[in-house]
């Protein structure tokens, strides 16, 4: 808890701090404005609706809350779901079934340290019926089969299948003018470099017989696999790592306006920014422990009002390798998800161990 969140709460009241609080968890669980009415009749105390409405008048002077319409309810602010998680919030512990499921679908399905990322992914946005999210270490087994997939829209999708028989794949914007074939040959002439190799190993011949004009290709396909090579060396990230994410439809479900709908799709369009993402989970990896960032505290969200629950997971030499946690709007039930993340984090921990 910051020293500003114990301030602000001391500033409140018994009064003030019973009403703010039966604000924000009404509208955690049900995404609408509170109204006098609906707090009067969960209120333990008898006020009348006059007082209540001098407490929520009050509370929003202070920054706390804010109302959507004149005659509406109110909502908490970004700064009313910062005070609320860091002193207000009662966080408890995952049930036994549930933390059994996540450690036995994980260890079930997770053969090696990718499918054990990508399942922990899965696990977390099927529970928190949010966005699941990890950043891990890029992949650097050897290869053994690359493939472009035109999406139609001047990107490809370049799909890497490794030895061991795990897959990644990502978005890569292609230069204007390549045609299929040309992607095929790329394709082609990537494979027969990379295979038995890791990207590290391949990535310097590539760019030196490339440099030289020795490749056999035709100037398509080599500006073709310059694209997949940049989209794969991290070029315009800034990071070796990578970025899964699953479960976004999620986040189309539970919706009740319009608005709603502008706000998915504006961060459908901030999880493209992965080197942005990137930074915000950089700073979940200074500390352990789970950490939360709410709406415009990231200069990644601020427009789609959206927050993250994240934790760093551990080696079996207590070195931090990745961070794992959930997406989703400003509305999550934070009191589940935060210890769910918590666990998760820690049961991939253990199996990598």
């Amino acid at each position: 808890m910051t020293d500003m969140s114990l301030t602000s709460l001391e500033s409140l009241n018994a009064r003030s701090r019973e009403i703010f609080r039966l604000i924000v968890e009404n509208y955690l669980e049900t995404g609408e404005p509170v109204g006098s009415r609906t707090l009067s009749q969960a209120l333990p105390i008898s006020l009348s609706a006059a007082s209540i409405r001098n407490v929520m008048s009050d509370l929003e002077r202070l920054g706390l809350l804010t109302s959507p319409h004149a005659s509406a309810g109110r909502l908490p602010s970004q700064s009313g779901l910062r005070l609320f998680v860091d002193g207000l919030l009662e966080v408890g512990d995952l049930a036994r079934e549930e933390r059994e499921s996540i450690e036995s679908e994980i260890a079930a399905r997770g053969r090696n340290f990718d499918e054990i990322l990508r399942e922990a992914t899965t696990r977390l946005s099927g529970l928190s019926r949010c966005a699941g999210l990890v950043v891990t270490p890029k992949h650097e087994g050897t290869i053994k089969h690359i493939e472009f997939v035109p999406t139609g829209t001047g990107r490809a999708l370049v799909v890497l299948v490794f030895e061991d028989g795990s897959v990644e794949n990502r978005l890569a914007s292609l230069p204007q003018g390549v045609t299929p074939s040309s992607l095929i040959q790329a394709a082609n002439f990537l494979t027969t470099k990379f295979a038995g190799k890791t990207l590290t190993q391949a990535k310097a011949e590539i760019e030196k017989e490339l440099a030289a004009q020795r490749a056999t290709l035709d100037a398509l396909s080599q500006e073709a696999v310059r694209a997949g090579m940049a989209v794969w060396s991290g070029a315009g990230e800034g990071s070796d790592r990578s970025l899964i994410v699953r479960g976004q439809a999620n986040l189309l479900e539970d919706m009740a306006a319009a608005e709603d709908l502008e706000r998915i799709r504006m961060l459908f369009e901030d999880l493209e920014k992965q080197n942005e993402l990137m930074q915000l989970l950089d700073l979940a990896e200074r500390g352990d422990g789970v950490k939360i960032f709410i709406g415009s505290e990231t200069n990644l969200f601020s427009l789609s009002g959206s927050s993250v629950v994240v934790s760093p997971y551990m080696d079996h030499e207590q070195k931090i390798v990745g961070v794992v946690g959930v997406i989703g709007p400003t509305r999550l039930n934070y009191a589940r998800i935060i210890p769910m993340v918590d666990f998760t984090a820690k049961t991939i921990g253990r199996l990598l161990g």
